[in-house]
């Protein structure tokens, strides 16, 4: 290299975070362990943290302040300046407007690494505001992330393609405010127990374990607090086995992880909010799970099949179970999976010989190589 030649300019990777869901929480904590991880030697990093308000600000980089702990919620505050991304195909830089200042430059921008969880972010919002300006993410497009967060239409998906699934019923908005007895009774067929879930949230939010029709109107209303529109599921009696997704290089298939199980302890009726952000020693998570080796294989076989079903990108964490029929289920897929370094996404690539630096560096190597537009 010449003395007049400059060095070549290292990615420069925004994280963002936060949202305006009600897992605004659980994104902070998930940035918080990114931004610990990312080489900074290797890649420029800009935090921007979006308020519950919605506004997108420049956050401060300081992972303990996003820890999520017991007594402790993390959340984006407004202030720092409004970050306002490329509007343009013709422009990549970012800029921080505050008031009664001029605008100013932070740079180009070469990759987003979206963290959020949940609606507004999660579902295909964001992915299709930075498509308009052809800007590189990590993680899946705007339909299969549309799809893998809406539980409903996901479950259309998997079955239209032939994956095994257990039995539902869905619950409009419409129909519950239109005639509430006839949506209950769309429940009559299911075996209890039954869990309720909004269909487009995550993180256990909302969902409740019914055990009698007595408990079930309820129980739609609370899932309602979180989304208009329900799913109600037969409860699958045997284990949750799960299996991390990565995309596979240039044409290769996706690569599966080894699988692992969560077994919740007696005092949680499920693998709730408490139990995965709060309460670890409520729950023995193992990896590699203890099942037979053909078992494995299907997990990781359906999980693959999840994966190119909703022709994910990037990551994705799908959810199986092994009922006590011998029957290897899909539950459901999760294209932002939690990503701490206690998630389950992680340790099973952790134990899959791929550490939590080495992933968050896959998964932006794999962004800053895909080309934008339609794929």
């Amino acid at each position: 290299m010449t003395t007049d030649q400059q060095p070549p300019r290292r990615p420069r990777v925004a994280i963002v975070f936060g949202g305006r869901s009600s897992e605004h929480a659980v994104s902070c904590a998930t940035a918080a362990g990114v931004l610990r991880a990312i080489d900074r030697e290797r890649y420029d990093v800009v935090p921007i943290g979006i308020t519950r308000e919605g506004e997108w600000v420049l956050a401060a980089d300081d992972p303990e302040r996003l820890e999520l702990a017991p007594g402790r919620t993390p959340e984006v505050a407004p202030g720092g300046g409004s970050v306002v991304l490329p509007l343009s195909t013709r422009e990549s830089r970012l800029s921080v407007l505050e008031p009664g200042r001029p605008p100013r430059t932070l740079g180009e921008v070469d990759v987003v690494f979206p963290l959020l969880h949940g609606p507004f972010g999660e579902d295909g919002t964001l992915q299709g505001f930075l498509d308009l300006s052809d800007v590189r993410y990590v993680g899946s497009g705007v339909l299969a992330s549309a799809v893998g967060m809406d539980k409903h239409y996901m479950k259309v998906v998997f079955a239209g393609h032939g994956l095994p699934i257990g039995p539902y019923a869905v619950i409009t908005d419409r129909a519950w405010r239109t005639d509430r007895a006839a949506a209950l009774d769309a429940c009559r067929g299911l075996a209890y127990p039954l869990f309720v879930k909004p269909a487009r949230a995550g993180s256990s939010m909302g969902i409740t374990r019914v055990l009698d029709a007595a408990g079930l109107e309820a129980a739609v209303e609370t899932a309602r607090e979180h989304d208009p529109k329900v799913v109600v599921e037969e409860g699958i009696r045997g284990r949750e086995i799960e299996c991390a997704v990565l995309q596979g290089r240039g044409t290769d298939a996706p690569r599966t992880s080894e699988v692992a199980e969560i077994a919740v302890h007696d005092n949680h009726a499920f693998y709730d909010f408490e139990a995965k952000y709060l309460a670890d020693q409520d729950v023995d998570l193992t990896c590699p799970a203890d099942v037979p080796t053909n078992i494995a294989d299907e997990v990781r076989r359906l999980a693959a099949a999840s994966f190119e079903a909703l022709g994910c990108e990037g990551l994705a964490r799908v959810d199986c179970f092994w009922a006590d029929d011998g029957r290897v289920l899909v539950n459901e897929i999760n294209t932002m999976p939690g990503f701490t370094p206690h998630s389950m996404y992680p340790r099973m690539w952790a134990a899959s010989g791929l550490a939590y630096p080495q992933l968050v560096d896959e998964l932006i190597r794999l962004a800053l190589v895909r080309r934008t537009g339609l794929r």
